[in-house]
């Protein structure tokens, strides 16, 4: 198993919710910023904006335009 984390105060603190047993042998591969995955927004920074021409109720009426679902009223 893999997990990431980070040392804060000296100590590792993973990112997930992970419980470890007490004793339990541990590896540590300290990482360059060159191995940290990307963030979300670091993977799609090319296409992040460059939609055009969606309709202006896209956010709230999204499973209409994709799954044909009737359209949610307005609020």
């Amino acid at each position: 198993m893999e997990y990431l984390g980070t040392v804060r105060n000296g100590a590792i603190v993973l990112d997930t919710d992970v419980h470890l047993q007490e004793g339990t042998a541990v590896r540590i591969f300290v990482l360059d910023e060159a191995d940290k995955p990307p963030s979300l927004a670091e993977l799609f920074q090319d296409v992040a904006g460059k939609a055009v021409r969606l309709p202006e109720d896209l956010a709230e009426n999204h499973d209409h335009y994709l799954h044909g679902l009737p359209k949610r009223s307005p609020a």
